[in-house]
C-alpha cells in the first residue's frame, strides 16, 4: 500500500466519522464544527487527486464563508432545538432506506466489471492548469447541468428570503405612509391655562 493510499483511507475514515457526528451531535455548534472537519478532509482528498483548485475553493468558500455565517446564525438565534428534535427518530426508517439505497448503488458501481484496457489513462498532466481544464469542461460538456444547478440555487435563495420575510408579532414595524402623513396639527397638543 502506497503512502497516498494510506492518506486517502485516513482522510476518508475521518470524513465519514465526522459526517456521522454532524447528524448525531445534539449541539448545533458542535455539528457545524464537525461539518468544518468534513470539509477539510474532503479538501485533503481532492488534493490527493491533484484537484488543487477544487480543494482550495472548498476551504475558502465553504469553511471560510458559509460555515462562519452558519455559526453566527446558530449562535445569534434563540432557537429551541429540543422542540425541533422531537420527531427526529420518526424519520429513521425512511432515512435508513435512503442510506441503504445509496450505499447499494455505490457498491454496484464499484463492483461492476470494467475492462481496464478500455479506459484511457494519462500519465502526464494536460497542458495548462487544472483550473483551465475544469473551466473548459464545465462550460462546454456540462453547460446544461451547470445552468440547472444555478437555477436551483436561485430558487433556494428566493425561498430562503421568502421564509425569513414572515411577520413576527414581537417585532415592531414602521409604516412609511403614516410617517409621511404626519403633521404638527395631529401630533402636537398645546394645553393652555394649566397651573
Amino acid at each position: 500500500m502506497t503512502a497516498s493510499q494510506v492518506l486517502f483511507y485516513f482522510f476518508g475514515t475521518v470524513l465519514v466519522l465526522s459526517a456521522l457526528r454532524v447528524i448525531t451531535a445534539r449541539n448545533p455548534v458542535h455539528a457545524a464544527l464537525f461539518l468544518v472537519l468534513c470539509f477539510f478532509n474532503a479538501a485533503a482528498i481532492w488534493l490527493l487527486a491533484y484537484a488543487e483548485f477544487l480543494a482550495i475553493t472548498l476551504v475558502l468558500v465553504y469553511v471560510g464563508a458559509v460555515m462562519v455565517l452558519f455559526l453566527f446564525v446558530v449562535m445569534m438565534l434563540d432557537i429551541n432545538f429540543d422542540k425541533l428534535r422531537e420527531g427526529f427518530w420518526s424519520y429513521l426508517p425512511l432515512a435508513g432506506l435512503v442510506g441503504f439505497l445509496m450505499a447499494f448503488e455505490m457498491a454496484m458501481i464499484l463492483y461492476t466489471k470494467v475492462n481496464i484496457t478500455e479506459i484511457p489513462v494519462t500519465t502526464t498532466m494536460p497542458a495548462g492548469s487544472n483550473t483551465k481544464a475544469l473551466g473548459a469542461v464545465l462550460y462546454t460538456d456540462y453547460l446544461l447541468a451547470f445552468e440547472l444547478a444555478a437555477v436551483i440555487l436561485l430558487v433556494a435563495i428566493v425561498a430562503a428570503i421568502a421564509i425569513t420575510l414572515r411577520r413576527r408579532k414581537e417585532s415592531k414595524y414602521q409604516d412609511p405612509r403614516e410617517q409621511l402623513a404626519a403633521n404638527a396639527g395631529n401630533r402636537l397638543k398645546i394645553i393652555k391655562g394649566v397651573k
